[in-house]
């Protein structure tokens, strides 16, 4: 049962929908933390804040990671 706004709505998931639901939770976190971490360590504050703030089922940490990320030059001594 949930309570919004004064209204009262009776919820009921079937076992699926549990399975389908944390399965998206785990896609989540996987793609975040990655994204987070990168971020971090690139003192990209910006995309740190967005990507923590911002909840997109990966969409927008997977861009960050293929375009946005800084690469890092290996030079040859």
């Amino acid at each position: 049962m949930i309570d919004v706004f004064g209204l009262t709505y009776h919820v009921t998931y079937t076992s699926s929908e549990a399975i389908f639901v944390g399965l998206l939770v785990i896609w989540e976190l996987f793609w975040k933390g990655i994204a987070l971490w990168k971020a971090g360590n690139n003192k990209q504050s910006v995309w740190f804040v967005a990507l923590l703030i911002l909840n997109t089922l990966g969409l927008l940490e997977i861009i960050y990671l293929l375009f946005f990320q800084r690469k890092k030059i290996i030079k040859n001594t």
